[in-house]
């Protein structure tokens, strides 16, 4: 499918605005993706659209914090192994299995993370001891919420952000640093297994991309300036809006 050219323009807005949004805490999905459903995209091509034009605002913020030191590779580099052996697991295990059942259960899950933030004021807000050392919860969680990512995914980026804060003891700034990295690795994977067969619209993709790009550099940015304060009101915007999506998608 082509576009008028005033839809690559309005795409490329889109993916500016979904960019600075993800790269803060995640959820540039519930913007980017209806809005490439309502273009009358099919739903593999739209889903294997999004992904691509996710990536590279991923790509993006991940630049950005691995520049400005909020990333040691060192440190995680057990976590991104784990992360890419759990994606492709996922992915394989997707085209046998269905997610009617997942579906349901994730939403309750975003709602113990929402109100677990809630209740919990301080979490977040500066560093902690790590309640599990570090490569063995780079192992576990790399496998399990890589294979998440690659098996469903809405959430994933809520669900690393909330794993590295309570056993790594992070705060949401540095938790939102490395859960770009992790994203990048698992959608990396997606958007391989997607473009293989053929269920991504490049102009599109390479449209919102370009926006992303911009976005995701501008949104990491603000969050190396202003911290872990600032991403907390917004990381809960954002569980809130997956949420009562997901909810509405499910039992509707």
């Amino acid at each position: 499918m082509h576009f008028a050219p005033w839809i690559y323009a309005l795409l490329f807005l889109c993916g500016l605005v979904a960019g600075v949004a993800d790269s803060i805490a995640g959820g540039g999905g519930l913007i980017a993706l209806p809005v490439l459903l309502s273009l009358g995209l099919p739903v593999p091509v739209a889903l294997g659209t999004n992904k691509l034009q996710s990536m590279c605002g991923v790509a993006s913020a991940a630049w950005t914090y691995a520049r400005r030191g909020m990333v040691d590779f060192r440190a995680g580099r057990l976590g991104i192994a784990a992360t890419l052996v759990g994606a492709v697991a996922g992915v394989l295990t997707v085209q046998h299995t269905d997610t009617h059942l997942l579906s349901r259960l994730i939403p309750w899950l975003l709602l113990l993370i929402l109100l677990y933030t809630l209740f919990r004021p301080a979490v977040g807000e500066q560093d902690q001891p790590p309640r599990m050392r570090a490569d063995v919860f780079f192992v576990v969680f790399g496998l399990v919420l890589g294979f998440y990512d690659g098996f469903f995914g809405p959430g994933a980026g809520s669900f690393w952000a909330i794993s590295l804060i309570i056993g790594l003891g992070q705060n949401f700034a540095k938790a939102t640093a490395y859960t770009k990295i992790m994203n990048l690795v698992s959608n990396t994977v997606a958007v391989v297994l997607f473009g293989v067969v053929g269920l991504i619209n490049y102009p599109a993709a390479i449209a919102m991309g370009a926006g992303q790009i911009i976005g995701g550099r501008l949104g990491s940015g603000l969050v190396v300036k202003r911290g872990a304060r600032f991403v907390r009101p917004i990381f809960l915007v954002v569980v809130s809006l997956t949420l009562v999506r997901l909810l509405w998608l499910s039992y509707r």
